[in-house]
């Protein structure tokens, strides 16, 4: 772990974390696809003092009729807050499951040098064999393949990251030559399913590699800089996390907040009648902000972070702002991003050596 302070990340995409949010939403529907939205959801998590925003996605809908069954692509929209946003870092969901690993390579680098080094990346799985039909591959069904394309993608992405040494681009008007070809270099990667030989159309990021996050069980730890571990309970989630094995671990939690107008119970029981708030195996926490305060609290004897997935994000953010975060920072709980500073930065992480710099490869031979 870091140290005691926590870090912060919630979950903006859509409405909030029940498939009804919208019912609840302090908006028109036809608002959830604008650029305003996205802005202003973002804008309000990184003046809470939130480390990072998350961005989930897919190839197919987030849902059913009659709740929204569109969104714009997470890396699209991540770029859009980037350039909106100067502290938190931003982190889509892009599964590799069908997905070209050189495509999400060149998209998370440019994600990086747009937001000056924030970005980050959620690695998750495509799971509904409809997801193959939409890319037009053949379909991944066993687990333990869904994991192999996972492992491979990442593997892929963080070796075209280093494909460019960081002088690589030399632009001298003198010679007329913009880069050296001799920093550029092949990664020749061969999976069961696709070859990659590289290099990168797209500079090394600004982070060098960007911060990877996902779930232990289906990345492993060696890759991820980031954990993300859920559990239904405390003693759940404080056992994964020591299991972790990876330089920083996030625990997930769900949250329903006491509102002026309503307490969670009711805010729930208002969405449940329309459909069910999906289990998805985390830690859910209903009630006051003072009893989530508390329960960050103990979870940062054990985690380096917390990622929170809000009911409502038009109800719940706003409590999270005013109440939460505030309290935690009087009580140096949580770890507020400074200006300037890298995603990895702010999570204490250094900047990764090139694997094919000349100096990385004389501390390899050592």
């Amino acid at each position: 772990m870091s140290g005691p302070a926590l870090h912060l990340a919630v979950e903006i995409d859509g409405d909030g974390a029940h498939s009804a949010a919208w019912r609840r939403a302090a908006h028109s529907p036809d608002q959830l696809l604008t650029p305003r939205r996205v802005a202003r959801v973002a804008a309000i998590a990184e003046n809470a003092g939130f480390t990072l925003i998350t961005l989930d996605d897919g190839v197919l809908p987030p849902g059913a009729a009659p709740n929204p069954v569109g969104r714009i692509g997470a890396v699209e929209r991540a770029a859009f807050v980037a350039a909106s946003t100067s502290t938190v870092g931003i982190a889509p969901v892009v599964p590799v499951t069908y997905a070209e690993p050189f495509h999400v390579a060149g998209q998370l680098a440019s994600l990086d040098h747009i937001s000056g080094g924030r970005a980050g990346w959620v690695v998750t799985e495509e799971t509904h064999p409809e997801a193959s039909r939409a890319w037009g591959r053949p379909l991944i069904a066993d687990a333990a393949a869904r994991a192999r394309e996972s492992r491979d993608g990442v593997e892929v992405a963080r070796a075209l990251w280093d494909s460019w040494e960081d002088d690589a681009v030399i632009r001298s008007v003198a010679t007329s030559r913009y880069l050296d070809r001799e920093r550029l270099h092949y990664i020749d990667f061969t999976s069961q399913t696709y070859a990659v030989k590289g290099p990168a159309i797209v500079p090394r990021p600004p982070q060098g590699q960007i911060v990877v996050l996902g779930g232990p069980d289906r990345v492993p730890a060696a890759q991820l800089d980031v954990a993300l571990v859920a559990g239904r309970d405390l003693t759940a989630v404080t056992t994964a996390a020591a299991a972790a094995g990876t330089p920083r671990v996030f625990a997930e939690v769900e949250v329903a907040l006491d509102t002026p107008e309503a307490t969670a119970a009711e805010r729930v029981a208002d969405l449940e009648r329309h459909a069910s708030w999906t289990d998805r195996g985390r830690l859910r926490h209903l009630g006051s902000a003072d009893r989530l305060i508390a329960l960050l609290g103990e979870l940062s004897r054990h985690v380096d972070g917390v990622r929170l997935h809000p009911l409502v994000l038009d109800e719940d953010l706003p409590v999270l702002s005013r109440l939460v975060l505030p309290a935690l920072s009087e009580r140096r709980l949580v770890a507020r991003p400074l200006p300037g500073t890298s995603l990895r930065s702010a999570l204490g992480l250094q900047r990764p050596a090139n694997r094919f710099a000349p100096a990385a490869v004389q501390e390899d031979a050592r």
